[in-house]
């Protein structure tokens, strides 16, 4: 079944239309660059992260610093575990000590053991999870402040690196989104402003008809006159209508060789094609075919006593009567030369020929072109020979039935002129 074959070639013809491809090829693009952008970018953000909490922390313990220095200094194991609670609520902290001026750990929280972390989390944050400070307290008075203690600190790798890929993930997920919707916006443009002038340019040309190019509709192009899509138009607007004159001036040199330059009827050389063709035509469809030969009576004679104006102006008007008598498309009358006249008559037997050859004598006999030197008439007439055959059938040639049409011509001469003569 063939309908099924339409909806496929048209999805064949969407995949790889210019709007596809230009699509195709921007998301490619904008994914690219979306990929790039995002890299620098989570470099970037990787820096600004190691600030954040390089910042954070150091904030954290000195916020604490204070209370921690009072615990060392009292030996109050108690408010260095709040401390180090304090400290441990963060949830970047893998663990806390707080020692006194003798090393002795007064108060500690650790973390369980943590899974390994990847080698990205290593080279960025590996050399920022360490701190250690000591602790000093100032006993208000003119004394110089000694150090109590320290805290050290110890941030948890695999906290950090998890909060590094949430913050990667969202700023790569709001780039790709980013680079989509600019692809889109892309591409709705290039549709409406390229791809869509493009296809009314296409359509144009489809639409038009190869014998007539200059006759083509042209699209009119809002926002592209003066662009290479205008010029494009412009171009093809021209190359088409160069053709058109090609076309034309190839129809009026085939048209001045095939008409008779003072007649206007077909010319012998234009007679010759039909004739053959007509004669091949009949040979297969088993059809008759009839040839008329005219010749106008004592027409020298008419020349030299009325002149060869007079003689160009009857031969026009012969052949117009001719025209007006001969009128079936499938019919040619044409100028064979001099004062002969010829008619080809395509599925017409014998019957038929004999009397459209009487109209044409009557015809011009009606035209009453006065011929004072003609020794049978006082006006213009004209001899027939009509013959006809059945091509399929009568075992002879296209040359050979003109022959006999000629012969019949002579004999209508010989019988007195003015009549019209057959194969009987």
């Amino acid at each position: 079944m063939t309908p099924p074959a339409a909806p496929q070639g048209a999805a064949r013809f969407r995949r790889h239309s210019l709007t596809a491809k230009q699509a195709a090829l921007t998301l490619g693009i904008a994914l690219l660059l979306s990929i790039i952008a995002g890299a620098i970018e989570l470099a970037l953000d990787a820096r600004k992260m190691r600030h954040e909490v390089q910042n954070q922390t150091q904030h954290r313990l000195d916020l604490v610093h204070g209370t921690a220095a009072e615990a060392a200094f009292q030996l109050n194991p108690e408010l260095a575990t709040q401390v180090v609670e304090g400290l441990f609520s963060g949830g970047r902290v893998a663990d806390v000590v707080i020692r006194d001026d003798f090393g002795r750990s007064m108060a500690s929280r650790a973390r369980g053991v943590s899974p390994d972390s990847s080698w990205l989390a290593h080279a960025l944050f590996g050399d920022i999870l360490h701190y250690q400070e000591v602790l000093i307290y100032d006993l208000g008075t003119a004394s110089p402040t000694e150090p109590v203690g320290d805290i050290e600190m110890t941030l948890a790798l695999d906290s950090l690196a998890r909060d590094f890929m949430d913050r990667s993930l969202l700023i790569f997920s709001l780039g790709v989104f980013k680079a989509l919707a600019i692809a889109a916006l892309l591409v709705v443009v290039f549709h409406a402003f390229i791809t869509r002038p493009l296809l009314q340019v296409h359509a144009a040309i489809i639409e038009t008809n190869p014998s007539q190019p200059g006759r083509w509709r042209k699209p009119n192009l809002a926002h592209h006159g003066n662009d290479e899509l205008g010029h494009l138009v412009e171009s093809l607007d021209e190359l088409l209508h160069a053709f058109q004159r090609g076309l034309d001036q190839r129809d009026q040199l085939h048209q001045i060789s095939t008409l008779d330059g003072l007649t206007g009827i077909a010319n012998r050389r234009h007679f010759d094609t039909f004739l053959e063709a007509s004669w091949q035509r009949a040979r297969r469809s088993g059809k008759p075919l009839a040839v008329i030969f005219i010749d106008i009576d004592r027409f020298k004679d008419f020349n030299d006593h009325y002149g060869h104006i007079a003689g160009d102006d009857t031969l026009r008007a012969i052949a117009a009567a001719l025209a007006g008598v001969v009128t079936r498309s499938t019919d040619l009358v044409a100028r064979y030369g001099g004062e002969e006249f010829v008619c080809v008559l395509p599925d017409t037997d014998l019957a038929g020929a004999r009397l459209v050859a009487q109209h044409i004598r009557d015809a011009i006999r009606a035209l009453a072109i006065p011929h004072a030197y003609s020794d049978h008439a006082d006006q213009v007439t004209a001899s027939l020979g009509v013959a006809s055959t059945v091509p399929a059938a009568s075992g002879i040639t296209c040359e050979q039935l003109l022959e006999q049409a000629d012969s019949q011509l002579y004999r209508a001469k010989h019988q007195g002129r003015n009549r019209v003569a057959w194969e009987t």
